[in-house]
């Protein structure tokens, strides 16, 4: 069997064209649906194979079309055909919404990652929320106790959200440094905690060492 080519169009097909078009000039709403029953399969097949979403290619028919009863007078015969004008508007528009659906697509990851950067600490894990309500008061005072180096790079990292590495940039302090504070900070707590009524061991046992919040 021999390769399958598209149908070529009759020349009397070109001339069928530039008539609707004529009567979409002269204000006949009827020759928009002429045009669209004349077109709609060809038009939409190239929509869906760029978009390859039905619904896509369709909202870019309508698009079409309105601006051709809109502005019937873009076509310039001398360009081409009215077929391959057209359908050139139809690969136009359809890109276009590829675009936009990308860009929207790209907005609304980086929307999702903010708001999952700007979400309180406490409210990320239900445990951590119900375990910070129970000690809070108790990490407090402890952290009060701490030396002020200490309290400070650990209260950047649990309540501030903060990493080792961002608690450094932010304090002008070593990485190095703000490891062994927080390290030895967190064995003080951890010490402090656990001697306190009610508590089953260190309120800290399951929190990092490494103080990375998120």
């Amino acid at each position: 069997m021999g390769a399958v080519s598209r149908p070529v169009r009759r020349p009397e097909d070109g001339v069928g064209d530039v008539e609707i078009l004529r009567r979409i000039r002269a204000g006949e709403r009827d020759a928009v649906d002429e045009l669209y029953e004349r077109f709609r399969r060809p038009a939409f097949a190239l929509a869906r194979r760029i978009l390859a979403d039905d619904g896509l290619a369709e909202d870019v028919l309508q698009d079409v079309f309105l601006g051709v009863w809109r502005d019937p007078y873009a076509y310039d015969g001398a360009r081409g055909s009215f077929s391959s004008w057209l359908l050139a508007v139809v690969h136009h528009k359809a890109v276009d919404a590829v675009r936009r659906e990308e860009s929207q697509r790209r907005r609304q990851a980086r929307a999702e990652d903010q708001a999952v950067l700007d979400e309180p600490v406490a409210t990320r894990d239900v445990e951590d929320d119900a375990w910070s309500r129970v000690v809070a008061d108790q990490v407090r005072s402890a952290l009060g106790e701490l030396p002020t180096p200490q309290r400070e790079a650990l209260t950047l990292a649990y309540y501030g959200g903060y990493t080792q590495r961002e608690v450094a940039a932010l304090t002008g302090t070593p990485l190095g440094t703000v490891k062994t504070r927080m390290l030895a900070g967190m064995r003080r707590l951890r010490t402090e905690l656990g001697g306190m009524p009610g508590q089953g061991g260190s309120a800290l046992d399951d929190a990092p060492l490494d103080g990375t919040a998120r």
